[in-house]
């Protein structure tokens, strides 16, 4: 019994490398799924007609730990596409007729510079009053001639009066008219037409009668012609025309023998 060895000493216990209690799940080491070196992974597919955006935001989780967490902004691309043809023989339109326009224009500039067209002249430069009397208060009866002289200043144009009516006013009352007939006029000609106006029994209100009759008497009469008619201009193969508007301011001596004391005439458009 004495060649026995003896048993060598049990082993002894190490203590473990962790601690010997379980990390409950609820702890406040809990690591999320997401961590700032794993992206999700995206479950749809992205056109080719989209590009897609990232946009980093700051996330919590119950106070104490912060990571990043990336929002996705989708942009749509244009899609390309031809333009329509009738776009284009729209804009090709527009272009001839900018073109047009451009050179109409230059063309009514250059002819308004090489001829300059002036406006004829109306004018009074002789009349006589023969008659003014009453048949009643205000029943009035008058007869008035004149010479009228229609001028064309222009060098290069021939016009044509059209549409001529001449009127006689007593205070903006009208007391008689009379018409004229077409008539052409050559470069810078002069024409004197005759016109005569009478009135018959011409019903004036008791001012204007009162009124001319103490001019009468006076022997200092105002009246107003008024001539309106139509002129077209010709220039070669151009054309156009407008309405003229003359006006005269005439001061006369008393009837019979009435003559033309002074008058105001002018024209317009």
């Amino acid at each position: 019994m004495s060649n026995l060895l003896p048993l060598p000493p049990p082993p002894q216990s190490q203590p473990p490398e962790t601690p010997p209690w379980d990390t409950p799940s609820s702890s406040l080491w809990y690591t999320p799924r997401t961590t700032p070196w794993r992206t999700p992974r995206s479950t749809q597919s992205t056109p080719l007609n989209e590009m897609v955006l990232t946009k980093p935001t700051m996330v919590k989780f119950n106070g104490v730990d912060e990571e990043r967490k990336k929002d996705t902004v989708i942009l749509r691309l244009p899609r390309s596409s031809r333009t329509n043809l009738w776009v284009w023989c729209v804009a090709g339109l527009c272009f001839v007729f900018s073109l047009l326009l451009i050179f109409f224009g230059i063309a009514t500039l250059i002819v308004f510079l090489a001829i300059r067209p002036r406006t004829p002249v109306f004018d009074i430069p002789n009349a006589n009053l023969h008659t003014i009397y009453f048949d009643s208060p205000v029943y009035f009866n008058g007869d008035l001639s004149m010479l009228v002289n229609f001028t064309n200043p222009n060098k290069k144009i021939e016009v044509r009066f059209e549409q001529l009516k001449i009127e006689l006013f007593f205070f903006n009352k009208l007391i008689a008219v009379q018409a004229v007939q077409p008539f052409w006029q050559r470069e810078r000609e002069m024409r004197l037409e005759p016109i005569r106006l009478i009135s018959s029994l011409v019903c004036l209100p008791v001012k204007h009668a009162v009124e001319l009759m103490r001019q009468v008497q006076n022997n200092k009469i105002e009246y107003e012609i008024k001539g309106t008619f139509k002129v077209k201009a010709h220039f070669g193969m151009i054309h156009y025309s407008y309405w003229l508007h003359g006006r005269c301011q005439l001061q006369m001596t008393g009837p019979p023998t009435g003559i033309l004391v002074s008058r105001n005439c002018t024209t317009k458009r």
